[in-house]
């Protein structure tokens, strides 16, 4: 006759691995699709008068003559979190997306700004979106007006390749991921920013129409399979 420890050990220890498993798998953190369904659920237009509206999935920011810069900004505050869209933007506008960013109250002057900010002004840390260079680098919006790679001493990560990762004309593919004070951004898969910092340990993701010239435009940027993991 066999013996059956050998059998009945083994069952146990792989019905162990699958109760073990069990509790992260149901855990892991999920993506959520943004903006597929048309619906601008959960964000608010704040800081201008640019318009935004979702075409076949694609939300559509478009500048409005006079407007400063504008920001579809989420309703709620969000701590650590991954971020991944792609993006195509008119040669003659600028972008970005804002993240852990905050609304200006009345008469508020953040540290490092010039002075005092208008009410609901969105301001903080945004991930670049242009075509001169800079992309994917995160600049100091509406605060201290500064490139957060030289606030931070890590200006090396901006290599040549870091430069030319974003593609004229092209969609182009972002992440962006922050956890505690550790920021980073990749473009089509190139490093473009790594740094930490922790003066914003939460605020809002804001998707940014910038403003234009006087008898300019309009210009429109567009962002498509946008999808959100929150990490908490």
């Amino acid at each position: 006759m066999l013996n059956a420890r050998p059998f009945a050990v083994a069952a146990l220890l792989a019905a162990g691995l699958v109760l073990s498993s069990a509790p992260a798998s149901a855990q892991a953190p999920a993506w959520k699709d943004l903006f597929k369904d048309g619906s601008l659920d959960g964000f608010q237009i704040v800081s201008g008068s640019a318009t935004y509206k979702v075409v076949d999935g694609v939300l559509v920011g478009t500048t409005t003559e006079g407007s400063p810069n504008t920001f579809l900004a989420t309703n709620a505050p969000l701590k650590d979190f991954e971020l991944e869209f792609e993006v195509k933007v008119d040669d003659e506008l600028n972008s970005g997306v804002q993240v852990r960013s905050h609304l200006a109250k009345e008469g508020e002057k953040p540290e490092g700004a010039g002075g005092p900010l208008p009410a609901g002004r969105l301001y903080g840390p945004q991930c670049e979106i242009s075509i001169d260079g800079h992309a994917g680098n995160f600049y100091d919006e509406a605060r201290r007006g500064v490139w957060w790679s030289r606030l931070t001493s890590t200006d090396a990560i901006r290599t040549d390749a870091a430069k030319a990762a974003f593609k004229k004309g092209e969609w182009n593919s972002y992440r962006i991921v922050v956890v505690g004070d550790h920021f980073q951004s990749w473009i089509n898969g190139v490093p473009t920013a790594d740094f930490r910092q922790p003066h914003d340990p939460e605020g809002h993701i804001g998707f940014q129409v910038h403003g234009i010239a006087k008898g300019t435009g309009p210009y429109s940027v567009r962002w498509r399979n946008v999808r959100l993991k929150n990490l908490n």
